[in-house]
């Protein structure tokens, strides 16, 4: 499920479906304890909507996925959007039909959605835009979201007011009663919001017979794919850790449970079949948006940093130096990492030296937790480590003998003080570019 992070998706099927993507986000993947034998599944998501994304390269082919998983490449798979995501149904069709055109085939036929997910609604993307406008204007400063309307949707989820998939396959007269209170409430809060009320419901309309065959119980399809014949089933996980609502870094944080508990909720899969849990993460740190960021480098000459950096990313990006410190220390119990996968490795290529942020001080004192409030988080004193660069070009290597001497200390460092193996390193956007280690 893509809601170890974000979103939850799942990928019933091959375990290397994951294993190119590329994402700008840090993550997890999950494989439930049932992995054995033939058959598989994805679930595609648990968590978070299409706020976040994977860009994924197969083959020489590039594909962009937000709602749908990973694993929909992967023809002998089968992919699950959990109950704990958020659907905008419009969205959903277009990240589709841009795949299409990219050589993705049947996709239809190897996605199923639980009924019980959340819609995500025209108006709830435009509440979105207008929420931000609203905290510019009144504290100066604003979120930094992506406007798809995940918030206001999660917000009507929590207000017991929202709609799901299951609604709107049934009455439909029922569905348009509530769809309509729902609209009419919203503006109510926003004077300002136009809503094509009969035009967006006509809409639905035509989006609930596309969907209908794909649409199952979800928390009985988990069950029967935990306890049918054996298969591999790989939970995709979408936001970084510190989106977490709970655990990160709050307010600026996305509206689900990115942290590996999203997969209980966001696809009802129990605890006790959770397997193993890849953390996704990033050679070094980036952030989109506002709110704290310790390691972050501003003044930096471009040939040094930001120009390597900036110029691989869709979009704009604040970047820094890795920080142990956050994710290891400070959040030991929602990550709870088996293994790690260290991506885009191949970014540090151009640096003579490499920082990493061990610890935090705070009023000259070093602190062992990561700092709830975000005052306190942003007069923190980060202590480095500082490792030579390699100067070198690392985006051929495809064994771990290929990476220079420097390249290769600086992941045992990375494993040494987080005490966790690194078991895939990336240095590239294709497959072939993930390195194995064992």
């Amino acid at each position: 499920p893509s809601a170890c992070g974000g979103p939850t998706r799942v990928t019933l099927g091959e375990e290397r479906a994951w294993r190119s993507h590329r994402s700008n986000a840090g993550g997890h993947t999950c494989l439930p304890r049932r992995t054995a034998g033939a058959g598989s599944l994805t679930p595609g998501g648990e968590r978070g909507g299409n706020n976040a994304g994977h860009t994924v390269v197969v083959d020489g082919k590039e594909y962009d996925f937000h709602l749908l998983p990973s694993g929909i490449i992967n023809t002998k798979a089968v992919s699950f959007i959990g109950n704990g995501v958020v659907i905008h149904l419009p969205g959903l069709f277009e990240e589709a039909e841009k795949n299409e055109k990219k050589g993705l085939k049947d996709w239809e036929k190897r996605l199923i959605i639980s009924d019980r997910a959340h819609l995500v609604f025209d108006f709830h993307q435009a509440v979105d835009g207008l929420q931000e406008v609203q905290r510019q204007a009144q504290e100066g400063k604003n979120i930094g979201t992506t406007k798809k309307g995940i918030g206001p949707t999660y917000s009507s989820k929590a207000a017991r007011t929202g709609l799901r998939i299951c609604d709107l396959l049934s009455d439909f007269d029922e569905f348009s009663s509530r769809f309509k209170n729902l609209a009419h409430q919203h503006q109510s809060m926003f004077p300002t919001l136009e809503i094509d009320i009969e035009g967006q419901l006509k809409r639905l309309k035509g989006f609930a017979e596309r969907i209908r065959p794909m649409v199952r119980d979800g928390v009985y399809f988990m069950y029967e794919a935990l306890h049918g014949p054996p298969k591999k089933i790989l939970v995709e996980g979408a936001n970084a850790a510190l989106l977490d609502i709970d655990f990160g870094t709050y307010p600026f944080v996305t509206s689900s449970n990115c942290t590996v508990g999203g997969v209980c909720t966001g696809l009802g899969i129990p605890p006790q079949n959770i397997g193993d849990v890849y953390g996704v993460v990033k050679a070094y740190t980036t952030r989109v948006g506002i709110g704290a960021f310790p390691t972050e480098q501003i003044n930096v000459s471009p040939e040094a940093l930001r120009t390597p950096w900036e110029d691989r990313e869709a979009r704009q990006r604040c970047q820094g130096w890795g920080d142990i410190a956050d994710h290891f220390v400070g959040l030991p119990g929602p990550l709870a990492f088996h293994r790690l996968a260290l991506t885009k490795l191949d970014i540090l290529d151009v640096l003579g030296e490499i920082k990493v942020g061990i610890s935090y001080k705070l009023n000259g004192k070093r602190i062992p937790y990561f700092p709830a409030n975000q005052e306190m988080l942003q007069k923190v004193e980060v202590e480095y480590e500082t490792l030579p660069g390699w100067k070198a070009d690392t985006t051929g290597a495809r064994r771990w003998e290929d990476l220079p001497p420097q390249a290769q200390n600086y992941i045992r460092f990375v494993e040494n003080h987080v005490g966790v193996a690194v078991k895939w390193v990336g240095v590239g956007k294709s497959r072939e570019s993930m390195i194995q280690l064992f």
